[in-house]
């Protein structure tokens, strides 16, 4: 099964060995998104609203660069570092997914960097 990464320009050096996204049989993987700038740095510390954008925001552009739409998403897998977010996350996510939703879950953790309050991987059939 041949397999392609997915690299949107502009995209910065991960602090792991993996790439934004990765398409096998029109099916994109995204691998999980923290709210980083293009220097690892976290952004919108203490936002969960903020941190939550901008990880869909970047989610977003791995799809467009492999030719869909979030439309397209069908499961998404959340981590946040406290429930008391999860309402903000909620709001957002509801933003960028509001017909029919992906299927999903939320998991409470700890994260790579304890400044980032939120992490989603996601999964999309393009075409």
């Amino acid at each position: 099964m041949p397999k392609k990464a997915i690299i949107p320009a502009g995209t910065s050096t991960p602090i792991a060995p993996f790439v934004p996204g990765s398409m096998a049989d029109n099916i994109l993987y995204v691998s999980g998104t923290l709210p980083f700038d293009e220097n690892n740095d976290v952004v919108h510390v203490g936002d969960a609203e903020a941190q939550t954008r901008h990880v869909l925001e970047t989610i977003k552009s791995v799809i467009e660069e492999a030719g869909g739409t979030m439309d397209d998403v069908t499961f998404n897998s959340i981590f946040i570092t406290d429930w008391d977010d999860y309402a903000a996350v909620n709001k957002v996510y509801a933003e960028y997914f509001p017909g029919e939703k992906p299927a999903r879950y939320c998991i409470k953790v700890g994260l790579v960097k304890p400044e980032a309050l939120i992490e989603i991987a996601s999964v999309a059939h393009i075409g």
